[in-house]
Order: structure tokens, then C-alpha cells, then sequence
């Protein structure tokens, strides 16, 4: 579905990415982990068309996707999550989701899309005339996974969906991005809380310097001596 060959990212000469690759099956739940500044978020910014890369290969569904807008890129069904929500504060949780079917293929089923969201996030529902603004970190993430899903996506792209939240809130958010793979909604996630992470993925990637150091089906990389010591504690 998605697949990503010796991708090159610079800043000011310095390599971001040095030569990463990554593939992404249809149905799947892939996580991307790692320490902060390794690369994950660049790696998703380069597929959604906000970073320009210096060389390599993005495909989609077989057809390259490296240099083409960010919106197009939208409307070939590739919706990120971005780190920290990027909410319209000031508007209603309705009015945010109302943003993410912006497109004409999503609009056309905004009314389902939205029943949807609002049976994953019942609460959502309740508060749909309040303003985004004032709801909790929580809930601020839920109607940020809420948008995503008015856009119709097909590949899913998180970028650490658990960061600032209370253990029950961070709880929730995983439940719910398994819930969306059982959708049939393929997703890549990024996120450095590894257990929960790795727990209810498929395959992983572990990213390091901008590179990828190893990669495997997820339950076998729970059990790696490397993922233990360094990302477990153990």
C-alpha cells in the first residue's frame, strides 16, 4: 500500500533521513519508534508532502507520491495526526470535524463519517457545541482522531497520540486506534510509549540518527533484548 525506499531528507546539508525504507501493507498496524529527534515525525511530514526530500522513493497504491502537494496527497486518502492536535481552538468540536471532510469525496459522507466518530468518542457527542478549546488534553486528542476520520482515510498516520495525556487517557486513545485498524483503517503509528505501542501493532520499525535499526513483526521486538534495555527499562 504504502512503500517508502532510501528516502533522504535534508536540513541546511545535514541529513534528517539517510536513506530510510518502510513498507506499509493494507490492513495493517505499523508503529515507528525511537528516540526523540531520530526522525519519525520528518519521516511522516515527508509522506504527507510538508518536507521536501532530497532523494528517494514514496509510493502509494503503486504510484509515486514524492513532490506532490500536500493536498492531493489528502485526497489519495493519506490523513495525519499531527504531535499536539493543531485544533481550532476558538471553533466547536463539530465545527472541527466539520474541517477534516473538507474535500468533495469526504464531504459526500460527512454524515456517516461523523455518526462513526462520534460512536468511537461517545463524549465527543455530548460536547460537540463546545469549544475545542475547552475541552481536556483527552478530549482535545479524541476530536484530533475524530477530524482524521471525517477526511475518510485510508492509511492513518499518527504522530504520538499519547503525548501529555493521563495513563487512563493514553489507555484510551491505544483502544481506539486498534478499534480504527479493526475498521479496516490502515495505520502508521508513531509514539514513545513502546509497550502499548508494540501491543497492539503488527510489524515495527525502530528508527534511530535519522536510519532504521531494526525492524520486525511487533510481538518479536517486545522480546528483544535491544527494545528491553533500551526503550523498556528492563
Amino acid at each position: 500500500m504504502l512503500s517508502v525506499n532510501d528516502l533522504i531528507v535534508l536540513y541546511q546539508k545535514l541529513r534528517a533521513l539517510r536513506g530510510v525504507s518502510l513498507e506499509v501493507a493494507e490492513g495493517d498496524l505499523v508503529a515507528l519508534i525511537g528516540s526523540n529527534g531520530s526522525g519519525k515525525t520528518t519521516l511522516l511530514n515527508s509522506i504527507s508532502g510538508l518536507i521536501p526530500a532530497g532523494a528517494g522513493r514514496i509510493m502509494w497504491q503503486g504510484t509515486p507520491i514524492l513532490g506532490m502537494s500536500p493536498d492531493n496527497i489528502c485526497r489519495e486518502g493519506i490523513i495525519q495526526v499531527p504531535e499536539g492536535r493543531k485544533l481550532f481552538a476558538q471553533m466547536t468540536v463539530e465545527e472541527n470535524l466539520e474541517m477534516g471532510a473538507y474535500l468533495p469525496a469526504a464531504r459526500a459522507e460527512a454524515d456517516q463519517s461523523r455518526q462513526m466518530a462520534f460512536d468511537i468518542f461517545p463524549r465527543l457527542a455530548e460536547r460537540r457545541r463546545q469549544t475545542a478549546g475547552s475541552l481536556s488534553g483527552g478530549e482535545q486528542q479524541m476530536v484530533a482522531v475524530a477530524r482524521a476520520i471525517m477526511a475518510k482515510p485510508k492509511l492513518l498516520m499518527l504522530d504520538e497520540p499519547s503525548l501529555g495525556l493521563s495513563p487512563l487517557f493514553a489507555a484510551e486513545i491505544f483502544q481506539t486506534i486498534k478499534e480504527l485498524n479493526n475498521r479496516d483503517i490502515t495505520v502508521l503509528l508513531i509514539s514513545q510509549e513502546v509497550l502499548q505501542t508494540l501491543t497492539i501493532s503488527n510489524y515495527a520499525y525502530v528508527m534511530e540518527n535519522g536510519e532504521i535499526i531494526l525492524k520486525g513483526p511487533a510481538k518479536e521486538l517486545l522480546d528483544d533484548p535491544r527494545i528491553k534495555e533500551s526503550y523498556l527499562g528492563l
